[in-house]
């Protein structure tokens, strides 16, 4: 990496017109003058369009926002690969998937990302050559420090850089898929954190939340980065983000629980039955990235109202996120700590010739069995 400091580190600040630090009734009205899309009102699971023949990948499906999210995908008509760590729960998602939903195609395929040995198991199980979609879902926070099974600190590991090996290990098969998207999980916390490209595992000063915010920054400009490049082959692939807004999930009880913090576990167990809306809810602005004919590259849509809850719309994102330079150094950052590149995005410049989009699969695409 770049040996001077100004060149390695990227400070984020945002010093355009919405600010993560202006006031919060400021940024509560541009939120409000600017979240809302009146192409999309009162948006919902029904509107999903069909999905049959398409084979979807979700990652953490076993839970919250990711198990509707694989349930919708299902219910409409799309294969659905629960991508899940625990074996147990991943199998018993899928149980109830079925029961819930008696006619869908679902399966169970184990997944640890912050394993990236078992990133590429995955990858190389999986029996299908074309993806339609891979929603990267899964996700860690504000846990106490730790790291994973390669080193990386868990919440920048599993959240970004075992995404970030995952779609590049399936990019082929997602590049030679007629309308395939790739849709990136972030949070409104975003705003908590800076990506410091010579300090990517925190080891100078961990904060919890400082470094959950930095994992979805990174999530963001991930998105941004990814977008560019495909927009410079001519790629059809579209990648896009989102986030849930306020959801009641178990992801806000899992650091308490893990710490033995009955009273912060207790605490926002409250905060999710009274003040959050529900994971059905939640997922809606996944859904809208993975499937709304409108969707353009590097959107990030969440919740209508605040940013919090309601409705899919574009959604407000501090200005950092959408820095070029950061995205370049984020994503040669990444390609150098997974050994992963992008078969397909070795160059930025658009290629000679046809357009990659549409191109088909080198081997005949399995889609069931």
């Amino acid at each position: 990496m770049a040996a001077d400091p100004a060149q390695a580190r990227i400070r984020m600040r945002d010093p355009g017109p919405v600010s993560g630090h202006m006031p919060g009734y400021v940024r509560a009205a541009q939120l409000v003058a600017h979240g809302g899309n009146p192409n999309m009102p009162g948006w919902n699971a029904q509107d999903i369009p069909d999905q049959s023949g398409r084979i979807a990948v979700v990652t953490g499906a076993n839970s919250g926002l990711g198990y509707v999210t694989a349930r919708e995908l299902a219910r409409k008509g799309a294969r659905v690969v629960l991508a899940c760590r625990s074996e147990a729960r991943g199998n018993e998602a899928v149980g109830r998937l079925l029961a819930e939903v008696p006619d869908a195609i679902a399966e169970f395929w184990p997944l640890d990302l912050g394993n990236l040995g078992s990133v590429r198991e995955f990858v190389d199980e999986l029996p299908y050559e074309g993806i339609d979609l891979l929603v990267n879902n899964a996700g860690v926070m504000a846990l106490p420090h730790g790291t994973t099974v390669d080193g990386f600190e868990t919440q920048f590991g599993v959240n970004h850089l075992g995404h970030f090996a995952l779609t590049g290990l399936l990019f082929p098969r997602l590049l030679c898929t007629p309308g395939a998207r790739i849709v990136n999980l972030s949070s409104g916390a975003h705003a908590l954190g800076n990506i410091d490209i010579d300090d990517l595992n925190s080891e100078r000063n961990y904060r919890r939340w400082t470094a959950y915010g930095r994992s979805k920054t990174a999530n963001l400009l991930f998105t941004h980065e990814l977008a560019r490049r495909l927009a410079a082959v001519g790629s059809g692939v579209v990648a896009a983000a989102a986030h849930p807004g306020y959801a009641a999930t178990n992801l806000q009880t899992a650091a308490p629980k893990m710490q033995g913090r009955k009273g912060a576990e207790r605490f926002m167990e409250i905060g999710n039955r009274f003040f959050a809306q529900s994971a059905e809810a939640g997922a809606l602005p996944t859904l809208y990235a993975a499937t709304a004919p409108d969707v353009r590259p590097d959107a990030f849509i969440g919740p209508r109202i605040l940013g919090w809850r309601g409705a899919p719309a574009k959604s407000w994102r501090a200005s950092w996120t959408l820095n070029d330079q950061a995205g370049e150094r984020l994503w040669a950052a990444s390609e150098r700590l997974t050994g992963v590149t992008y078969e397909g995005l070795k160059s930025k410049k658009r290629a000679a010739g046809r357009p990659r989009s549409g191109r088909r699969c080198g081997r005949p695409v399995r889609r069931y069995g």
